[in-house]
């Protein structure tokens, strides 16, 4: 048996060091990692409702309620009424989260820069262009059916 590890396996590995490493250092921000990752994806979607948040992170919504609960009784999220629909409510990030994720995006550089540290330039151009091209790939299966034959294992 080969025992060098497939690519699924090391870039999981490589992706799970990472969150390690930057929930080591993000120790002293008080928020969890379920609860950084909410507020860095809500930063990139202010105003998304709640279920369309729950998708982005593939997490349950009831799950992300109890997120959302803790985050806004520290001040860091809040919640508004959509204005036509009084079921859906659009999530906002409150000032005070704007110092929190600047450390946060500090942290992150702080991390990347460490897991790269001895990969050239042109090597890390490579390495993003190559990561890029595998995820559009997969989008793009991700969207196709898988036969039924496939689905049967052979």
């Amino acid at each position: 048996m080969n025992s060098n590890p497939t690519l699924g396996f090391l870039l999981h590995d490589v992706a799970r060091m990472l969150r390690k490493r930057f929930e080591q250092r993000a120790k002293c921000l008080g928020l969890t990692r379920s609860q950084w990752q909410t507020l860095a994806y809500l930063s990139n979607n202010e105003g998304i409702h709640q279920g369309g948040l729950a998708e982005i992170l593939e997490i349950e919504p009831i799950t992300l309620v109890r997120i959302l609960d803790k985050l806004a009784e520290r001040g860091l999220i809040e919640r508004r009424q959509h204005p036509t629909d009084r079921r859906i409510w659009l999530l906002y990030m409150r000032e005070a989260a704007h110092p929190i994720l600047a450390e946060m995006r500090e942290l992150g550089d702080v991390t990347r820069a460490e897991a790269l540290a001895g990969v050239t330039a042109e090597q890390r151009e490579a390495l993003f262009a190559i990561l890029s091209e595998m995820k559009t790939n997969l989008v793009v299966a991700c969207r196709t059916p898988v036969a039924e034959k496939e689905q049967n294992h052979g």
